[in-house]
C-alpha cells in the first residue's frame, strides 16, 4: 500500500548549481544520479513530478550582464544552459528506468518538445516526469520565476525549492551563526525582510494565487519523499501556514 500524499502534483525546482555537486563549474555525474533516484522514491509513490532547472553551473546572464554582455543575449545563453542541464537530468532519470519528456520554451525540435501546457499536463497524468527548460522563453525573468509560472500552469499543489540549506534562515548561516530559521514565513515577509528564496516576480506570483513555497536541502536523504508527504522539514512560505512567522532557534 502506498504511503498517503499530502502533495499529490509537484513543481520540483532545482537550482544549476544543485547539479555540481561539490565542483565549483559542470556537472557532477554522482550528484544527477542521486538526484534521479531521489525523485524515482517520490514518482513510486504516486506523485506527479514537474521540474524546472537553472543553469547557473554553465552560464549565468545576469553575471554575464554585468559585465558588459547585452542582457538579453546573456539571459538567451543562459537559457541554452538549462536545456544542458534538462538533458543531463533526463539521462539520469531514464537510466533508473523513469520515463520523461523535456519541454522547452525556446523551440530545438531535435532535442525536446515544445512547452505546450495541455501537453505537459497530460504526460503527467500518464507518470511522466517533465523538465522544463530554457526558463519562461524570455530575457529578464529568471528560472524562479519560470518555476511559479509552470507550477500554476499545470496545476501544481506545492513548489519544492530544493536548495543547499534547510530552510529559510534571517541571515546567511553559514556567515552568520546567530541566523534564526524559520519553521514557516508569509510571503510577505520574504518580501519585506528580502530574503533570497526566490526573486520578488516569483514570490507575488504565488502569493497571488496562493501557492505554498517548501525551501528544503536536496542533499538529505529521503528529503524530496518527506515534503510530499508533508513532514515537518525545511521551510514553508505562504500558502494555509505561512501567514504568520514562526522562528525556530538554529
Amino acid at each position: 500500500m502506498k504511503p498517503s500524499l499530502k502533495y499529490k502534483r509537484i513543481l520540483l525546482k532545482l537550482s544549476g548549481e544543485a547539479l555540481m555537486g561539490d565542483k565549483g563549474f559542470g556537472i557532477d555525474s554522482a550528484t544527477v544520479d542521486f538526484i534521479a533516484k531521489e525523485i524515482k522514491k517520490v514518482v513510486n509513490m504516486g506523485a506527479e513530478l514537474a521540474i524546472v532547472i537553472g543553469g547557473g553551473n554553465i552560464f549565468r546572464g545576469v553575471e554575464a550582464s554585468v559585465k558588459g554582455m547585452e542582457r538579453a543575449s546573456a539571459d538567451y545563453m543562459g537559457m541554452l544552459a538549462t536545456v544542458i542541464n534538462a538533458l543531463a537530468l533526463q539521462n539520469a532519470l531514464e537510466k533508473n528506468n523513469i520515463t520523461t519528456r523535456v519541454q522547452s520554451a525556446i523551440e530545438m525540435r531535435e532535442l525536446a518538445e515544445s512547452y505546450i501546457r495541455r501537453k505537459a499536463m497530460r504526460h503527467l497524468e500518464k507518470g511522466r516526469i517533465v523538465i522544463f527548460a530554457a526558463g519562461t522563453g524570455n530575457p529578464y525573468f529568471t528560472t524562479d520565476t519560470a518555476a511559479a509560472l509552470r507550477a500554476m500552469e499545470i496545476g501544481a499543489d506545492v513548489i519544492m525549492k530544493a536548495t543547499k540549506v534547510d530552510g529559510v534562515y534571517s541571515s546567511d548561516p553559514v556567515k552568520d551563526p546567530r541566523a534564526k530559521k524559520f519553521d514557516t514565513i508569509s510571503y510577505i515577509d520574504v518580501l519585506k525582510k528580502g530574503l533570497s528564496v526566490m526573486d520578488s516576480t516569483a514570490i507575488s506570483l504565488c502569493m497571488d494565487n496562493n501557492l505554498p513555497i517548501m525551501v528544503f536541502n536536496l542533499k538529505g536523504k529521503d528529503n524530496i519523499s518527506k515534503v510530499a508527504l508533508g513532514k515537518k522539514i525545511g521551510t514553508m512560505v505562504g500558502g494555509d501556514n505561512g501567514e504568520r512567522t514562526k522562528k525556530k532557534s538554529r
